[in-house]
């Protein structure tokens, strides 16, 4: 049984339809109720049972539900993909509004933090589960004019690494998956613009976007039994991206 939030679309689908094909039940957590059915649609086809959570991940008892009404609907909770977030907007640190910083952790970060809690007392009362953290190579280094959502992805590793530690005498493992640039809606503005697109892939060895079932492979790597001794660990996917200084 496996809980993907963010699965409405982009990496978040794609990971939700790769693990229904690695024999996993889903759960599939975001707000559109609409785009969530034509994903369990998809998973279906793979022989999995499906649950449609509509959940607003910034709000505290929808997230610590949404757990809930996973193993109530599914009969348990083996897997954890902590996918949703995102930002629309970008400014430097010094103008970056107050509200608008906590909106982003609280998208990014904070909900991380209320599905773990909830996910890990589950899985360690079973003996076991595997939790992938969705973070950002923004997260590894300085990202100007993104304070918000650098800030947030760099603490989903430290807090990837802490569950890691905490929850391994349980035999719960958590890892992250870091991705670079990868081709979705939310950065459609900038492969529609054929220059911004040669700039954005420019600075990746292999000079080219990721494609969403790149990053669902890697997930599902993490989440199953292939991955069974690595946890604590970001697996970078970024065509190179972070190669150079």
């Amino acid at each position: 049984m496996a809980l993907v939030t963010g699965a409405s679309r982009g990496i978040g689908e794609e990971t939700a339809v790769a693990l229904a094909r690695d024999g996993f039940d889903v759960a599939l957590a975001a707000r559109g109720a609409a785009a969530l059915e034509q994903v369990a649609a998809r998973c279906a086809e793979h022989g999995a049972r499906t649950a449609v959570l509509p959940t607003d991940v910034t709000d505290e008892a929808a997230v610590r539900g949404m757990v809930a009404a996973t193993v109530d609907r599914l009969g348990g909770l083996a897997v954890l993909v902590n996918n949703a977030g995102g930002t629309n907007f970008t400014a430097p640190l010094v103008d970056t509004r107050a509200e608008g910083f906590e909106k982003v952790l609280r998208l990014n970060l904070v909900h991380v933090f209320w599905a773990l809690q909830e996910a890990g007392r589950v899985m360690g009362a079973a003996g076991g589960g595997s939790v992938v953290n969705v973070a950002s190579v923004a997260g590894l280094g300085a990202v100007p004019g993104n304070v918000s959502y650098a800030t947030a992805k760099a603490a989903v590793l430290s807090l990837t690494r802490t569950a890691a530690m905490e929850w391994g005498p349980l035999g719960v493992r958590v890892n992250a998956v870091a991705p670079g640039w990868v081709k979705t809606e939310l950065n459609r503005f900038l492969w529609e613009d054929a220059e911004a697109e040669r700039q954005t892939v420019a600075v990746s060895a292999l000079q080219r976007w990721g494609r969403v079932e790149e990053i669902a492979e890697v997930i599902a790597f993490l989440a199953g039994p292939r991955a069974s001794y690595i946890t604590g660990h970001t697996l970078v996917v970024d065509g190179g991206q972070t190669l150079l200084p």
